[in-house]
């Protein structure tokens, strides 16, 4: 017998043999009676379960919004294409984000951009689609700044007007602890400025680096990071930065990640962006 029908049971039985050991009388309608509110009962906790949301006592409403407004117009969108026959063939989306006024600079995962780093031949461009402060928006050309493949960043360049875009909100990897809310931003599937919420799931994880090495002090995270929010922003309720979506563990090719997610701790960022940006090397030592 099925667990919750014999709960049933078990407990209307017990229910009619309390009523009988008071009244030898009872009748068997009364019975029936008491059965079907006991099974009225059980399929309304049933049906309440079933409507609850999964994420009800994680996500408030109002800090979801307040970070979305607080960050939206901080992350873009990245798109590669291949030159050929004359026409531009679409190759993957990614995210990325404003990191300063100066460049401006856009930063995001090497692996984003990989195809553009090892052109020889000048055949791939780079597009990227930022949000403007005055409501407007526009597709740019990027060119790279640096690249540091080995912690899977680079640092790209737009020629965008300085005052009119907004750069990421800096915060601290350093606090977080697991069980903290946190929110990806990025442009899953091409679907610009999506917002999902979860929570850190663990802290100082290892990675593999597009260069088959490892990036140490990983943040895990169940917030959803799908196929095209590499290089988004991971947020903490203040719609400050502290990772950078990178990776997901799902099935080849889906698109969709399994709750297993990843991101590169912004303290290591913020380590690495101004190297990259000002040497174009990672050391900080400079290439020549």
């Amino acid at each position: 017998m099925h667990r919750s029908a014999a709960h049933r049971r078990i407990s209307c039985e017990s229910q009619r043999g309390a009523m009988r050991s008071k009244s030898e009388y009872c009748s068997e309608p009364a019975v029936q009676v008491h059965r079907r509110t006991c099974l009225q009962q059980l399929a309304a906790l049933s049906a309440a379960a079933l409507v609850a949301p999964a994420h009800a006592a994680i996500v408030d409403e109002d800090v979801a919004r307040r970070v979305f407004d607080s960050a939206a117009l901080s992350v873009v969108s990245i798109a590669d294409f291949k030159v050929q026959g004359g026409s531009e063939v679409a190759e993957g989306v990614g995210s990325g984000l404003v990191w300063d006024r100066v460049g401006p600079h856009i930063v995001t995962n090497f692996h984003c951009i990989a195809q553009l780093a090892a052109d020889r031949t000048n055949t791939q461009r780079t597009v990227v689609t930022v949000e403007y402060t005055d409501g407007s928006s526009a597709q740019l050309p990027a060119s790279i700044v640096a690249t540091d493949a080995q912690h899977d960043l680079a640092v790209l360049r737009i020629d965008a007007a300085p005052d009119l875009v907004q750069p990421i909100k800096m915060g601290s990897s350093k606090g977080l602890r697991v069980g903290q809310s946190v929110f990806a931003l990025g442009n899953p599937q091409g679907l610009s400025r999506t917002l999902t919420a979860g929570v850190v799931s663990g802290l100082n994880r290892a990675i593999p680096s597009p260069v088959n090495t490892l990036t140490y002090g990983a943040i895990q995270t169940d917030a959803p990071i799908n196929g095209g929010s590499s290089g988004g922003a991971l947020l903490d309720s203040g719609g400050r930065l502290v990772g950078i979506s990178t990776a997901t563990f799902g099935r080849k090719g889906s698109g969709r990640g399994s709750g297993v997610n990843f991101a590169l701790p912004a303290d290591l960022v913020t380590d690495i962006v101004p190297k990259l940006i000002v040497y174009g090397s990672a050391s900080g030592k400079g290439l020549g």
